[in-house]
């Protein structure tokens, strides 16, 4: 055998192993359930506070982010499974959530404030100093 074929022989090998991997990624994506979750927001002149239910989520399973003026939330429900039991088959996949909101300028994304209870988030994002409404006072003479 030349070394020519031993490369290709390889290279095909490599090249099925790849397939494979994207295969199974794909099957993988199709059976994630992605939601969007639910969200109320409620204004006022301080700040934002926005709540997003997100059943069976945890604290490590959950990830907020903020870039270039877009907050992102996205979250992996877990189904717990007792430690002496085996899953042979499962039909439903925990959900993913995600969800995306686009955050103005006027607000301070550095001192946003996150809690998760009992499968709700509340983010409190509060609004710049400078953009807070502020009352202008009105000398006489």
């Amino acid at each position: 055998m030349s070394d020519t074929q031993v490369t290709q022989r390889e290279t095909g090998a490599a090249a099925n192993a790849a397939n494979a991997a994207f295969r199974s990624n794909a099957r993988e994506q199709e059976r994630r359930v992605t939601l969007t979750p639910p969200v109320d927001i409620v204004e006022d002149s301080k700040a934002v506070t926005l709540w997003a239910d997100l059943p069976g989520v945890s604290k490590d399973k959950l990830d907020i982010r903020v870039h270039d003026g877009s907050l992102t939330i996205e979250g992996e429900s877990t189904a717990p499974v007792a430690s002496n039991v085996r899953l042979s088959h499962a039909e439903v996949r925990a959900p993913f959530f995600a969800r995306r909101f686009a955050i103005s300028d006027d607000f301070d994304t550095s001192k946003i404030e996150a809690n998760l209870k009992d499968g709700v988030l509340k983010l409190i994002i509060p609004r710049r100093e400078q953009a807070q409404p502020r009352r202008i006072e009105v000398k006489l003479g």
